[in-house]
Parts: structure tokens; sequence; C-alpha cells
């Protein structure tokens, strides 16, 4: 039964995984078995792009070429399993094939939209780099490159003399990118050289280029290593191949050397060397991606030369989260989700039923969401996901169900709407006509008619009105409402849709003046048209006034509403200029704007530059961006640029200058909703240019009072990193934030410690990514990003830190100095090359005799970059030395200093050198001694090191000693016993006392009948034989019997146990005069003199070997105590006690007590 109920249990449970996977299933209604891939194809070759769908019949595919619809003709149709196929690929520019290939499938359901393929066809142009002549000498290196545009790429060999040359031979080298390199030049390369690329398009031969030999010196002179064609930056796909071209030249053969800045090991697996140093990276994976640097280094030495460069890898989309098909109510909320990786970030698009999903009141997308608000039956439909960037493309689907209710209410009728004034509009309804007595409540909804992507939004109020004010519009703008009414489960269709406008108001500001000079005698005035929000209906006209500076009579001027110029004329030469302007609706005119000054040219028969063409731009709240351009013929002589600016009602700052080639400027760290003046000229060999003269307002920085809205969170995961001494690369992660705007970035770079906020780099851009250039060597730098999105700006991103790379120092160290302090010995010191930011971590020193110099046979010592100073040693009396020094770092070697003479005299003659000796000098770090301070410290150490010996051997020989010893004496203070041991006895019955008793090592004898039964731990044993008696300590005897040794360790007692003890008694004899000088034989400090032959019988069967204080517990009159004479200076003798006792009649008692240690102490005192 119970084998019949798991089998019907296994059943069912299989029954409901097949019906919730066939559901799973059938909510897929459509979806594609085969979709377009990438092709490339000859010309007039014939192509099938494959497309099959499938779902519920009937399902219909079109096809889409550039995101229109294809048009199908005798050459491109339709096969009958709906893939597209294409007779003749034809590359023409009018009826090229060429692009971006998608289909579409369709059912009842709706509709989905394939990948996207790309159909390439195959070409091969010209040259756009033909290899050139070179001449090189014999032994050294030769390169030849060429570049050429094909699809896909070519394969590039190259001949010589109009014979193929292999790929790869000893000293020739064929690179893929095009380049051929030899190594070590013989003569028999001279002649022809030209490149060959072939692809399956066609094949094209470069012109030739002539390889010349010359003849090397011989000898040939040495040369430090120099590479001639560095690696260069590279940007490639995932899974392709990476080539860092690394080629360097020098005397001896330099040896070249890979190594990454982050210090991270070399893929070996992946990465192999072609020819003489050139990295070759296959199969490309995210963490190939850093910054790589190539080092030549000449064999033996460490002179070595760097060149670096930065890989990116790009990768395709892929996604991480999938849209999940959902089914919602009707004026519901449906979301879905999607998250795609890759490199560039993909760009996230939403489609409906193929189509492109516009944002608008109720669907929003942001943060790679879709969110459908209000649901109607219209949202009914398959959504996908789409993500994309230059690598590729992914799409995910997901379909919303609308669930429709039998008993909704009818939508609201007669929708009617009226103005009230320039911000209000009165909304009126009627109730529904069907199941008006369910509606709980009203939702209005509104937006601008005008426009895309446009903002709805929402108000409820309840169902006891059918009249609604909205009061917080846009004057002079035109807006659009429906109504929906609710029901407890669901809500009726959308209202009709109204269209009113509010009305116009006069302009809420002056639009912004810009000011230029022609000639000395005009003033060309232009503004910008006023955004809507601020002109507050249609402008009717504008009302230009000036005057000069030192009269107060003004001059206006009426303009029609379609103008955004005037020319003054007929002014005075050198005069300053107030202008402002006002605009007008058909309510009235606004205020004026405030007064803005300009100056006339002066009257003058030199030709200088005419004024800037200038365009202001605000970014954000705090940023403005300057961009201009001169008219023709101003660029003659040009010096540059004079850029000041001011805020209103502030006086004027000095100019800043900014270099002749630029043409673009920022301005950062202005006030919110604060007007400045810029002011721009252009100066040249002749004199100053006109003035550009221009205002703008900066908007304010939007907060939660503001928009109801908070700001965009900064970019996160800030990354910077060294590209070279003068440049750092950063790259930000986009922060997620509510809409789907364009965006920007502001970057903020300035050295660590920066006092002048002045010199502080704004940088704007809209990638996620920027090369920061210009920098300083060697230097530390922080940056920080924030973000600019519709007017709102983001707090800065967290500062990261960043060093540049050092640059190769370029001076020779100063303050060379050497003087000779012994008869063969100079002390050299110098001073840092005197570079700002350049860091050295090496000195080379090279000296020689004048004679050793002519021959080239250097010295050569190296010193870290901390030490300044070092010792020539082994100089030759009689001769003169030439020493220079160099500065090295990571980057490079500097240059030599100029050669300085040293004069070693010989015997009785006084040294010349430059500067002074001191006694002692510095050699690495550490004191140069003398020889007689050198004999000193070896006999000192030679003397200790014999006494450490001499000690070592003492303490082994005593510890030998003591183990060889087998009885040990405890000497008694006066000879005598004390008195307190005879008195133990009488007090032993009341009295408890702690004890460390002998008790049995190995074995035992019972010495009780005098036999010779021997007992261990584990019992009786047989008797070993006999040894020889022992004769060292014979004169402790008292008779002529053998002494029994015996030797145990002590074993503590502890407080509470029972112990079993035998008493001894012996006839007393006086003690002989040795006795009386070492105390009575027996045991050690911790044993009794009276206790041989005694053992333990414990309960816990536990012993203990502590060297704890003990003394002899005795029962008689005729017992002995053992001393306790020198346990403090024997205590380390105790841990192997050896008891030698003298022939007695031994008289057994048993006695049961409990052992005191403290009153044991008390009773025998050490």
């Amino acid at each position: 039964m119970a084998s019949f109920k798991t089998d019907l249990y296994q059943h069912l449970l299989l029954l409901a995984v097949f019906l919730s996977v066939s559901g799973v299933r059938s909510f897929s209604e459509l979806f594609f078995i085969k979709e377009p891939h990438d092709v490339t194809v000859s010309r007039r070759d014939a192509v099938v792009l494959d497309c099959q769908a499938h779902g519920e019949a009937p399902i219909g595919i079109r096809w889409l070429k550039n995101a229109a619809a294809l048009t199908e003709s005798e050459r491109v149709y339709l096969l009958a399993n709906s893939s597209l196929f294409i007779s003749e690929a034809d590359s023409r520019k009018d009826k090229s094939d060429e692009g971006f290939y998608q289909c579409l499938a369709q059912n009842k359901y709706g509709s989905i939209l394939s990948q996207r393929a790309r159909l390439t066809i195959a070409g091969l142009s010209s040259f756009t780099q033909q290899p050139a002549s070179i001449t090189v000498m014999e032994g050294s290196v030769a390169r030849f490159s060429c570049k050429i545009t094909a699809t896909p790429p070519p394969i590039i060999t190259w001949e010589f003399n109009r014979v193929t040359l292999p790929l790869a031979t000893e000293r020739i080298t064929v690179l893929p990118g095009g380049v051929l390199q030899i190594q070590g030049v013989e003569r028999a390369d001279a002649g022809s050289y030209r490149c060959v690329a072939v692809n399956m398009a066609s094949r094209r031969r470069s012109s030739e280029a002539e390889l010349t030999v010359t003849t090397a010196p011989s000898p040939r002179v040495p040369q430090r290593p120099r590479i001639i064609a560095g690696p260069q930056n590279l940007t490639v796909a995932l899974h392709s191949t990476a080539l860092l071209e690394c080629m360097a030249t020098g005397n001896p053969r330099p040896l070249i050397s890979w190594s990454r800045s982050d210090h991270k090991s070399i893929d070996v697996h992946k990465t192999k060397v072609l020819g003489n140093g050139n990295l070759l990276i296959s199969d490309v994976k995210p963490q190939h991606a850093g910054i790589y640097f190539c080092r030549a280094t000449t064999p033996g030495t460490r002179n070595y030369t760097i060149a670096a460069a930065n890989i990116t890898v790009l990768a395709a989309p892929s996604l991480v989260e999938w849209p999940e098909s959902v089914t919602r109510p009707r004026a519901g909320t449906a979301r879905f989700a999607c998250v795609a990786e890759g490199s560039p970030k993909p760009q996230i698009t939403w489609l409906k039923n193929g189509e492109p999903v516009h944002s608008n009141g109720r669907v929003k997308m942001y943060n790679s969401k879709l969110v459908i608000n209000q649901i109607i039956p219209e949202d009914d439909g398959i959504y996908q996901c789409q993500a994309e960037n230059e690598q590729g493309s992914v799409l995910a689907m997901a379909r919303l169900i609308v669930v429709m209710s039998d008993n909704r209410p009818s939508a609201p009728r007669n929708i009617r709407a009226e103005t009230v004034s320039c911000s209000a509009i009165l909304l009126a309804w009627e109730k529904p006509m069907y199941n008006s007595d369910k509606v709980i409540a009203y939702s209005v909804h509104y937006m601008k008619a005008e426009g895309l992507n446009n903002e709805e939004y929402q108000i409820v109020i309840g169902n006891d009105t059918t009249r609604y004010i909205i009061d917080d519009l846009e004057a002079g703008r035109n807006y659009t409402f429906y109504i929906v009414a609710y029901m407890p489960m669901g809500a009726s269709r959308m209202s009709d849709h109204v269209i009113q406008h509010t009305l116009e108001d006069v302009p809420l500001r002056a639009p912004e003046l810009s000011l230029t000079s022609r000639s000395p005698s005009d003033i060309q005035v232009s503004w910008q048209p006023l955004s809507h929000k601020l002109s507050r209906g249609r402008v009717s006209g504008y009302r230009l006034s000036y005057r000069t500076s030192t009269d107060g009579a003004v001059t206006q001027l009426e303009l029609s509403g379609h103008k955004t110029h005037h020319l003054l004329e007929g002014l005075q030469p050198d005069t300053t200029y107030l202008l402002r302007i006002s605009a007008a609706t058909s309510v009235g005119w606004g205020e004026p704007s405030a007064w803005t000054s300009h100056r006339t040219p002066k009257a003058s028969s030199t030709k200088v530059p005419l004024a800037p063409v200038l365009q202001l731009e605000s970014l954000n709240c705090t940023t403005v961006v300057l961009r201009w351009h001169l008219p023709a013929g101003s660029t003659t002589g040009l010096q540059g640029y004079k850029l000041s600016y001011h805020e209103e009602s502030e006086p004027a700052g000095p100019p800043t200058q900014v270099p002749p080639h630029q043409r673009q400027h920022t301005i950062g760290g202005l006030d919110p909703r604060k007007k400045y003046h810029v002011k721009l000229l252009a100066y040249s060999l002749m004199g100053e240019g006109y003035q550009a003269d221009q205002t703008i307002s900066t908007p304010g920085c939007v907060s939660v009072r503001d928009r109801l809205v908070p700001p965009p969170p900064p970019p996160h995961h800030v990354y910077a990193r060294s590209n070279s001494s003068s440049s750092v690369f950063l790259h930000w992660a986009r922060p997620a934030f509510t809409g789907g705007q364009m965006v920007s970035y502001t970057v903020r770079c300035n050295p660590v410690g920066l006092q002048n906020a002045s010199l502080v780099l704004y940088l704007q851009t809209a990638a996620q990514s920027l090369m920061v250039t210009d920098l300083d060597p060697n230097t530390n730098y922080e940056f920080a990003v924030r973000l600019h999105v519709d007017q709102l700006s983001s707090p800065w991103s967290p500062v990261v830190y960043q060093n540049t790379l050092p640059e190769a120092p370029t001076r020779a160290p100063v303050g060379v100095k050497v003087t000779l302090i012994e008869g063969d010995t100079a002390l050299l010191s110098w001073k840092a090359p005197d570079e700002l930011n350049i860091a050295v971590t090496r000195y080379t020193i090279l000296y020689a005799s004048r004679r050793a110099w002519a021959a080239g046979e250097w010295h050569i010592l190296q010193r870290e970059g901390s030490v300044t100073m070092a010792l020539l040693e082994n100089l030759q009396s009689g001769l003169v030395y030439l020493v220079k020094v160099s500065a090295s770092n990571q980057m490079g070697d500097g240059p030599f200093s100029p050669a300085v003479e040293l004069t070693v005299a010989t015997d009785g003659h006084t040294p010349r050198g430059h500067g002074s000796a001191p006694g002692t000098a510095f050699s690495d770090g550490f004191y140069h001694l003398d020889q007689r301070s050198m004999t000193g410290i070896v006999v000192g150490v030679c003397i200790a090191l014999t006494c450490i010996i001499i000690c070592i051997f003492i303490l082994a020989c005593r510890s030998k000693t003591r183990k060889s010893s087998t009885t040990k004496s405890i000497r008694q203070a006066g000879g005598q016993t004390p008195p307190t041991a005879v008195r133990l006895a009488n007090q032993s019955q009341d009295e408890s006392v702690e004890v460390m008793m002998p008790m049995m090592r190995d074995h035992f004898i019972d010495a009780k009948g005098g036999t010779n039964l021997i007992i261990n731990s584990c019992g009786p044993v047989k008797p070993t034989t006999e040894k020889k008696k022992r004769k060292r300590w014979s004169f402790f005897k008292r008779d002529k019997k053998d002494v029994k040794r015996v030797s145990s360790p002590s074993y503590s007692y502890h407080h509470g146990t029972t112990l079993l003890c035998y008493t001894e008694s012996s006839p007393q004899h006086p003690p002989s005069s040795l006795q009386g000088l070492f105390g009575p034989t027996g045991g050690d400090s911790e044993g009794s003199h009276s206790s041989e032959g005694s053992h333990e019988t414990c309960d816990s069967g536990r012993y203990s070997h502590d060297d704890t204080e003990a003394t002899n517990l005795s029962m008689g009159a005729g017992s002995h105590p053992a001393s306790l004479q020198g346990e403090d200076s024997e205590a380390s003798d105790r841990k192997t006690p050896v008891h030698e006792g003298t022939e007695k009649k031994l008289h057994p008692h048993v006695i049961l007590m409990t052992l005191q240690k403290q009153e044991m102490m008390e009773q025998h005192p050490v």
C-alpha cells in the first residue's frame, strides 16, 4: 500500500511539472527559430538571410532594411520558408544591397523583430600608406609598412625583388598589420620591397621601396637602446587578435620584454612573441585589457627605454536580466526590466509589436526599465528589449496581457475645457452612461500638446464632483486633457481628449545680449529668442535702448518680434556705450534687461583682428561653455585670445590668456541663477582686436523643492589610470536615475594640494570616458566627475587619485665633486638634476684614467636614487681620472654630467681634487672604516665567539654529569636533624600535610623481606643481573653491605588523597665527620632519607612530576628526616632524585592520612 501511494505521488508530481512547463511554453505565442546573421559576400554573389518563426498560425513575415520596409524585386525576394534571397549582391551606390536587415514576424498576438544582420560586400581599396625607401647601416634593423582599407581584412605578404618572402625567419618577421621587420641587416638584404594585399574581393600590390645598406664603422660604436616602432593604442573586439609591435635598435642588440602597468602577469597561454619582441594576443578576453609596457634593454646593463600602449576590449551586448510576460487589469501598472552588459555599455531601447516605444505620460522608460501606467486595452501586445552597441545587438521579448472587466463603467462624457487665466484651465465632464453608480473616483490626466516625450500629470479626485480647475500650467501653452473613471476592480476607458490653451502674459525675462563691433563706429547687437517658458506667449516685439556712459539721453528702437539682431551705426569711436533690451507679447512689455556696456574700437589704420563670433551655452547651473571662431582674414599673425567674465554688478576680473589654436573654453564654479558678462578679443602682432561682449544667465540648480524630484546620483566606479607622463585615462559608470534624456558630464582635474582655484581644469564630455592630456609628469592629480541631465546636476563623485608617469631625466646631476680621502680612495658627491617632477631611481657613475678613457674602458658604479655619494676605490697613484654621473628612472636614462678631473698624487705629495675630504665617508649608506678599525673589530668578535663557545661547552658538561649521576646528597645546615621533625609524629594525628613522596621510576625493590623481587608499575618482573657495585660513594656507608640504589621520580600528592606509607627504623649512630659535612645520605631535597621503598596508592592513579617542595614523614623514635638544606639552590636537580639507603631493619606501619601542603611547610621551613 505504501509503495502504491509513493508511485501515485510521483506520477502526480510529474503531471504537475508537465502542465507547468506546457503553460510556460504556450505563453510564448510567437518566437524565432532562425534569425539572420552578419554575412560578407563578393559582388554578384547570391545571398540568403534566414528567418523562421514559430507560433500560432497564421504567421506573416516581413523584411526591413535599415529600419525601413524592404521592397521585393526580381533580384530580391522571399523564399518559401520566409528567408530573404538576393540573387546578385550589388555594391553600386544607388542600388547597393549593403546595410542592416531584420525580419518582422506577426500573428494575432502581436509582432516581434529579429536581431540585426549586416550584409557587407567585399572590397579592396587602394593603399592608404605605401612603403618608403630607407637607408640603414649594416647590422642594424630595417622596417617597412603599408596600409590598406579592405573588407574583410586582407592578408598582407611581402616581396623582395618580386619574390615572396617567408612570413617568419630568424631575421625576417612579417606582422599581420602590414609591417615587415628585418633584424641584423646584411648586404644581401639590399633591394626592392613591396607588399601584396589579398582578400576575397581582389589582390593589390603596393609601390616598391628600396633598401640601401651602408657599411658599418669598425669597431662599432656602442649605442643606447632606442625604440623605433613602439606599440600603439588598440581597440579590439572580444575573441579577436591583438598585436603590439615593438622594434628597437642599439649596439649591442637590445632585448625586448613586456609587462603590464597593473603588475599582473601576462597570459602565457593566449600570448606569443613574434620575431624579436612583438606581442601577439590571440582570443582576446576582457582580462587582457590594460596598459602594456615594451622595454628595450642593453644586454648585461641596466640601460633601457620604455614605450606604452593601451588595449581596450570591446564586447557585444549580452543580457543579464530578461523581461517577463505579465497579465494586468485595465488601469493597472506593468513593469518590464532589462539589463545588459557589454563594452561599450549597450543602449537599451524598447519595441512594441516591432515598433519603437516613445515615452509619454503613461509610458516611461528609465534605468533600462519600461513602466506602463494606466493600462488600456491598446497596450496589449508583445514587447521587446533591444540592447545594442557598435559590436552588435541582442533582443528579448515579453507579452503584456490586458484583462478586461465585464461590469466596468463606460468612459466619462462631454469633456469641456475653459481657460481661466494664464496658468489655469477649468475642466468639466458628465458621469459615465453605464455603471456610473460603481464609480469611486476620477483621475484627470493632462500634458502639453506640442512636442514629444512630454511628461503626463495625474490628479485623483472623488466621485462627488465633475468639475476641477488645474492651476499650475504655463502661460500661452496648449494642453491636452482626458479623464478615467475608477471602480474597485478596474477602470473605464479613457474619455475623449480635449485641447485648450492658457492665456498669454508679459515675458518673464528679457533676452540676453551679445555685442560686437565690426568697425570703430558701429555695434552689432544680437540675442537669442526667449523660450516658451520665459516668453509666456508669442513675442510681438523688442525694444532696444542705448546711450553713452557719460550722457543720460537714451535712444530707443522698437523692432519686430521675429528679429534676433540689429546693427547700430554712426557711433563714436573709442566710446563706452550702455545697452539694454525688453520683449513684449500681446499683453504688454516685460521688464528690460540690465544695462550692458561695450566700448567701440579706436579709429586706427592698423589692421587688427575682428571680433570673434562668440556662442555661450549653459551646461548646467554652475558651468558655461564658450565657443567661437574668427571671421575670415583675422587669423594672420594671431598670438592668442584674452577672455574675461564677471557677475553682473560686480567689477571685471583680470583677463585669461587663451592659446591661439583653442576655439572652446569652459567656465566652471559659477553661481546658479546669476547673470554673467563675458568678453573675448583676439590679439596679434598688430595689437588687440575688436571685442565681443555677451551676457548669459546660469539656470537654477533644480532641487527637490523646485521639481519634486531628487537630483541624479553622481557617476560611480570612477577609474583612473596613467597613460603617459602627460595624460591620464578616466572611465566611469552612468548612474541609475529617472528619465531617458541625453546626459553630459563635467570632469574636474587638479593637482593634489592645489591652492589656486583658478587653475582647476573643467572638461566636458558626453561619453563615459575621457583622456585628460597636457598634465605635468610624475604629479599626483585628483579627479571627480559630475553628471548633468535636463538642467539637473548631480553631486561630485568621490575623488580618485592618480599619478602621471614620470619622464626620463633630461638634465644631468649637478654639483659633482670628487675628493681624495686616502691614498687610493676618493669620495664622489653630487646633487639631483635640477628638474621638477622628475623621479630618480638610479645613478650611474663612470670613471676612468685618461689612458683608459681614450680606450673607452670605463669603470661603472650604480647607486640608488636616494644616495648622492659614492667611494671610488683602488685608484692608481700618479694618474688623472675623469668622473661623470647620470640619473635614470624606469622611463629611461638622462645625460651624463661634464667630466670632473681627479689627480691621484704619488706618495709624499698632496693630492689634488675637488671639494674637501671628511674624516669618515659614506658608501651605499654605511660608514667606510680604515684598516686599524677593521682589525680591532675582527679581534673583538673572535674573542666574544671564543667565550661563548667555552660557556656552551661547560654547560654541556655539567648537564651530562647530572644525567649520569645515580645518587645525590642533600646537605643539612649544621649537620643535625631539625628538632621540628621529631615532633611531627605526635602532631600527625590531627594535622594533614601534603608532601612530595618518592615514587618508583621503572621498578623498586621490596626490602621488607630482603628478597630480590622486582616490581614495576605493571606488576612483578624477573630480576635482572646484578650490576657491579659502585664504590664511588662507599664512604657514606655504615657497614659492608651492598647498597640497593633505586632511581625514582617525585610525585605530587594532592589535597584529599589517601596515602599508604611504610616507616622504618634503623639503629642510631652518631654521624661521621663526612656525614656532618655533606649531610645524611639519601634522596634529594624532594625525597626522604627513610622513605626508600614507599610507593603511592592514590585512587586517581595519576602521577605528577612537578618540582614542588617536599619533606620526609617518618614514624617512630628512630626515624631520621631528610635535610631540606639547599632546596633553593638545587631546585634544578629535583627532577631526577636518586635515593641511596643503608641496610636497615624495616618495621612496616600502615598509616592513612590527609596531606596538607601548607601545614607541612609550617612544620618544615626551608
